[in-house]
């Protein structure tokens, strides 16, 4: 299972799921199932939300 910290540098940015999800060329409802926990990434979904926050993948999303 992946687990990710997604909401919580969202809070740290200020950022809604929408402004997220239009940064990563994704629809709103795709971060929010992320967030959830119902939806994988893919590796470049997964590298493009890092990029966004200037983080590497492995300090938002980690593997249980």
């Amino acid at each position: 299972m992946i687990k990710n910290r997604i909401k919580e540098y969202r809070a740290r940015y200020g950022m809604k799921q929408e402004e997220l999800a239009n940064l990563v060329g994704v629809r709103r409802e795709t971060i929010g199932n992320l967030e959830k926990g119902r939806y994988n990434p893919s590796l470049v979904l997964a590298w493009n939300i890092a990029k966004v926050f200037d983080v590497t993948i492995e300090e938002i999303f980690t593997v249980e």
